[in-house]
């Protein structure tokens, strides 16, 4: 159950965590601002032991050698092809790994890391229902007893990672996420304080608008590159990891096969398209939905992940509740994006240096 559950206007969703309290687009501007909190519901996942960053090192997409105590970092598993299996952010105490990921994702997580300890000196626990998971925005103190506190690197490109998106100004620039683990006695401490609160449809909103990858918009055949993901979960130089072959061919030779997309959605009718809703371009599908959400100031957005050679300009089509929405895209992943050995760019900051 939500610590948040008696809030005036509560309205829950499946998961747990309020959907919204009575005022989704006050509670997203408050949250925009750092003036409110919002429960994430994530899953935790926690890895124990002397070996535990250079063994999560090996077999996922982040350099985590020597990650500093307090350091926030965000990570991949990926299987042989490449594909997006599971997605971590990433935060270690000096005794202990955090994961956090998303709330289905944390028992398969946990089951596969166990999976593969064999001889080594780690331990692997699913903690999900020990702790609760609160979001803000800005650098306040959320409380002084948490436990743990990861701070999103969204905001530019990690060292060893590249941005696809072509802009000087990415709108994940200002992008301050912080998450504190905090346990329940904590959460409902907070709950019950005067600090405003916000629900998860005012977070998704702010996260589409960030350009803000999830593991919520991954399916079967999602490959870093196509959500611009290398940019904060992936280390292109750090040595062999399952998957690894497909990141760097892609990356250096190639070009993913389809790439994500910020939409902005026709409101005039007062549909939202849900995730999954098929993209249309004259009666062909050319790709899918993956998140839609009313912005406070950009109105109904969306993501979408479409065909790499879909023109970045054509107006597209999507049907909700027998309702036809026009939808108009904004580049994030370029057509051209990979193949970067032979493409001359300027250095971004953060970015692995060729010669």
């Amino acid at each position: 159950m939500s610590a948040f559950a008696g809030r005036d206007g509560f309205v829950g969703t499946d998961a747990g965590p309020a959907a919204h309290f009575g005022n989704p687009l006050g509670e997203q501007r408050l949250l925009a601002r750092g003036r409110a909190v919002v429960e994430l519901g994530l899953g935790v996942v926690t890895v124990s032991g002397p070996d535990r960053l250079s063994w999560l090192n090996s077999i996922t997409s982040q350099l985590l050698l020597g990650l500093g105590t307090g350091v926030s970092t965000e990570t991949l598993v990926l299987d042989q092809s490449g594909r997006v299996e599971h997605a971590a952010r990433v935060v270690d105490d000096g005794s202990v790994a955090w994961l956090l990921t998303e709330p289905a994702d944390a028992a398969p997580l946990a089951a596969w890391l166990d999976s593969m300890r064999f001889m080594l000196r780690v331990e692997v626990a699913d903690r999900s229902a020990d702790f609760a998971t609160i979001g803000r925005f800005g650098s306040a103190v959320l409380a002084d007893d948490t436990v743990v506190e990861w701070v999103d690197p969204w905001a530019s490109v990690t060292p060893g990672g590249w941005g696809y998106a072509d802009l000087e100004a990415h709108p994940g620039s200002d992008w301050t996420l912080r998450i504190a683990v905090v346990t329940p006695g904590t959460a409902a401490e907070i709950a019950a304080s005067d600090v405003p609160a916000a629900g998860l449809l005012a977070y998704e909103a702010l996260r589409i608008a960030a350009w803000r990858p999830s593991l919520s918009d991954v399916d079967e055949r999602t490959i870093p590159h196509e959500l611009d993901w290398l940019r904060s979960a992936v280390h292109l130089t750090k040595g062999c990891y399952r998957g690894q072959e497909t990141v760097a061919k892609v990356h250096n030779l190639g070009h993913p096969p389809r790439r994500v997309v910020l939409l902005h959605l026709d409101g005039s009718d007062g549909v939202l398209p849900a995730p999954g809703t098929p993209v249309v371009l004259d009666d062909k599908e050319v790709g899918r939905l993956s998140a839609s959400g009313l912005h406070h100031e950009l109105g109904p957005i969306g993501l979408a992940v479409v065909k790499r050679s879909l023109d970045p300009t054509a107006t597209l089509t999507l049907t909700a509740d027998d309702v036809v929405v026009a939808a108009t895209q904004e580049v994030i992943v370029p057509p051209g994006a990979g193949a970067t050995a032979n493409v001359p760019r300027l250095p971004r900051l953060g970015a692995v240096r060729r010669s």
